[in-house]
């Protein structure tokens, strides 16, 4: 498979938060079958936060969506219900304070991602926005481990 071929995968969940961990194991299947390794963990942390914000924020369906640019980056993004902004990110804290369960998504998102975002969108008719990222195999950081040979 050439290395600036695109592609893009969508995955609609429901409300739930079972779906976070579908969403992770979809997106580690389409990063392994198209030769992406190297960034499998990274990118399943960054889909768990983004999705499990979406299904715990909101109340109507989300959706998965994950793609490869023209310049071979791994597109990620949380499409949810609701159109408002996300709220900034909090800078996380590296062991000094006990571990929060919540709180540290878009932390961690700015943390490990090599950009992110969000824009407002529209599925099927519903008002909602994409909360994204992007991870750049080329760029230092990111395992360029391969299943092609």
């Amino acid at each position: 498979m050439p290395e600036n071929e695109t592609w893009d995968y969508a995955l609609s969940i429901p409300n739930d938060v079972r779906a976070v961990t579908v969403c992770r194991r979809t997106l580690r299947l389409i990063l392994t079958l198209h030769g992406l390794i190297g960034l499998v963990d990274t990118a399943e942390l960054l889909a768990a936060e983004l999705v499990s914000n979406a299904v715990r924020h909101t109340k109507g369906p989300a959706a998965l969506r994950v793609r490869r640019t023209r310049e071979g980056a791994v597109w990620i993004a949380a499409w949810d219900t609701d159109p408002a902004p996300p709220g900034p990110p909090r800078p996380l804290d590296l062991g000094h304070t006990p571990p929060q369960e919540g709180g540290r998504g878009l932390g961690l998102v700015t943390a490990c991602a090599d950009l992110w975002g969000w824009q407002p969108s529209a599925r099927f008719g519903t008002r909602g926005k994409y909360v994204w990222c992007q991870l750049d195999p080329r760029l230092a950081g990111h395992d360029p481990v391969s299943t092609s040979g």
